[in-house]
């Protein structure tokens, strides 16, 4: 059964903004076309993210760094960031 939901292109990588149901390596159709409405990209957040990035660190110390993460990203963040 079709299913349309939207996604982000991020890193070579088409990323779901919603939960999808499907199973690993689960092979599927894509038919991609471009929304037409970007209001859901908050620009001043973007721009003070611009601001705060550091331009010393590359790409390759990033991807070594997140190399060295088990397990799933936000366990990662939840465990870094502690208790609220």
């Amino acid at each position: 059964m079709p299913k349309q939901f939207e996604a982000i292109f991020e890193s070579g990588v088409l990323r779901p903004l919603e939960p999808v149901s499907l199973t690993e390596k689960e092979q599927v159709k894509v038919t991609v076309s471009r929304s037409a409405d970007d209001d859901w990209l908050d620009n001043e957040y973007m721009e003070a993210c611009r601001a705060e990035a550091d331009p010393t660190v590359t790409l390759e110390q990033v991807r070594k760094v997140m190399s060295k993460i088990r397990g799933s990203m936000d366990e990662a963040i939840d465990e870094d960031r502690g208790d609220y």
